[in-house]
């Protein structure tokens, strides 16, 4: 389905130069916050108590947030699961180490005192909380996460660079990775740059980001292989069809990424402290999605010198010697 078609091609490769510089330097500063600020990393990675708690009616979350602030939580994490009367309390090792809500416990690690917690947080949320569950996530099972988070963001990106190898050729492959990778580092480099916490959440959007950014590479680079095919196009330079291939794909790329926005952008506005790191990471990766598979994947595939033949079966040969141009 079309919204509109472009008769004339958008000379996108004649600025490619230009878009490359500008996506190189965003990713550099990307890099630079990475590594002089680190990642604001969340109980998940770091460690801390969790605290399930079910009310008698829906509970006032940011009532409870409130609550947790004035007894020194810095960032406290508050959320429903399962219903509006079952509440999740998610507390740091410093903020669970804090003497108004818990107590030593063996070895010297943070036991949550219920009962203390109780009457100093949790009837903020409502009338006769009873705590169901307390749990410790310890630092060791925190780095255990982050190393299978890496693992898994490394297993995906060598999956998609295998099919894509396959599909088209080793170039494409090449161009699509480095331009997910560029999508990547910047959504970390903007929650490095700013602070904003990362959690599992959040990790699991960055992975969504990459199969959804390498979809729009993937109906790109599908449209230039079927430019070459045509036997009109034989004598259209490379970015020529790279122009026309990005140019044809517009009006699906306009109706597949503005639908996708809504829906995440709904989630931002409205889906509450829950869901806003999730739903501002995959809104930051949806936009540097598309400028990506446009700019940065299709310029790529260009510098490295992709042609016609790479993504063509070789000719084969007439009955009288002479080659038969597919």
């Amino acid at each position: 389905m079309e919204f509109f078609r472009i008769s004339r091609d958008i000379p996108f490769m004649r600025h490619a130069l230009i878009f490359n510089v500008i996506s190189a330097l965003t990713f550099l500063a990307a890099v630079f916050f990475l590594v002089a600020r680190g990642l604001n990393l969340s109980i998940e990675f770091t460690g801390g108590v969790n605290v399930e708690a079910r009310y008698e009616q829906p509970a006032d979350l940011e009532a409870l947030r409130q609550a947790l602030v004035k007894i020194g939580v810095g960032e406290p994490q508050v959320q429903n699961f399962g219903t509006a009367r079952d509440v999740l309390v998610r507390l740091g090792l410093k903020d669970a180490a804090n003497p108004a809500i818990s107590q030593p416990g063996p070895g010297g690690r943070p036991t949550l005192d219920a009962a203390r917690l109780s009457e100093a947080v949790l009837k903020a949320g409502g009338p006769d909380p009873k705590v169901t569950r307390v749990e410790f996530v310890g630092p060791q099972v925190g780095s255990e996460l982050a190393t299978d988070g890496a693992l898994a963001l490394l297993f995906v990106i060598a999956g998609i660079m295998v099919y894509l190898a396959i599909r088209f050729e080793w170039k494409f492959a090449v161009a699509a990775i480095l331009a997910n990778l560029h999508d990547v580092i910047i959504i970390l480099g903007f929650f490095a740059a700013f602070q904003w916490e990362f959690s599992l959440s959040v990790l699991a959007a960055v992975l969504a980001v990459l199969g959804y950014s390498v979809n729009e590479s993937v109906v790109i680079f599908d449209r230039v292989r079927e430019k070459f095919r045509e036997r009109a196009a034989r004598s259209m330079p490379v970015p020529q069809v790279l122009d026309h291939a990005i140019t044809s794909t517009i009006s699906r790329t306009i109706i597949t990424h503005a639908s996708t926005q809504t829906m995440v952008l709904s989630m931002l506005i409205f889906g509450g402290p829950t869901l806003h790191y999730f739903a501002l990471a995959l809104t930051i990766g949806i936009l540097f999605g598309i400028y990506s598979s446009v700019f940065v994947a299709a310029a790529i595939a260009m510098w490295l010198g992709v042609k016609r033949e790479d993504l063509l079966k070789p000719a084969k040969k007439k009955d009288d010697g002479q080659p038969e141009l597919p």
